[in-house]
């Protein structure tokens, strides 16, 4: 991973946490240690990948509670939980909700540094798909009003003729847009063009 991940550890009790942080800085990882669930959701999240290590059992606000307001403000951190007194019916409920992992304390070293791993991997993942997502959206604004109803109609598989039809011009203004729009979007083919039409969650039109 790179420098800028990071990896946060959530658990009351003091020990647990600077025992964790010597294990995860000693494997190379940036750590960050907080014994009170409200410090760490005060925090602005970083513009690298992060994940959590987080204690279920905790008199603040639980582990379970802490995963759900993540949620609710975006910062949807892939989280491996530690329980010293986890049952199945807590674990499903954090692994529906996203947890990369539920693992009981003492914790196996070997687990918590492949489980941190698998984690950071998933949250770079995330955050590289969002980027690309992003600058797709970006290069679509770009698009002029006629570019973009051409679009439309390219990506159903029309022909040029069949395009200027429907939009009452000549096919000859239709390839100049077409081609205007193709090179906008970065792409060298229909194809090309559907599957971004389909990440952007563009509906053909009809």
């Amino acid at each position: 991973m790179t420098d800028e991940a990071v990896v946060y550890v959530l658990d009351d009790e003091p020990e647990m946490v600077k025992a964790l942080t010597r294990l995860l800085c000693a494997h190379g990882f940036q750590v960050r240690g907080f014994t009170r669930s409200r410090a760490l959701l005060a925090l602005e999240p970083g513009q690298g990948p992060a994940c959590l290590v987080l204690d279920v059992n905790m008199p603040e606000i639980d582990g379970l509670g802490v995963q759900e307001r993540l949620r609710q403000s975006g910062a949807d951190l892939p989280i491996v939980f530690l329980t010293g007194h986890g049952d199945i019916p807590m674990s499903v409920r954090a692994m529906k909700a996203g947890a990369e992992d539920f693992l009981t304390k003492p914790v196996n070293a070997a687990d918590l540094l492949r489980a941190v791993r698998a984690a950071l991997h998933r949250d770079s993942d995330r955050r590289a798909k969002r980027d690309a997502l992003a600058a797709l959206q970006e290069r679509l604004a770009c698009l002029t009003p006629r570019e973009r109803e051409v679009l439309d109609h390219v990506i159903t598989g029309k022909m040029n003729k069949q395009i200027a039809a429907d939009l009452g011009t000549g096919e000859q203004n239709i390839k100049v847009h077409r081609g205007r729009l193709m090179r906008k979007m970065g792409v060298r083919s229909v194809a090309e063009l559907v599957r971004v039409a389909e990440r952007l969650g563009l509906a053909p039109a009809t």
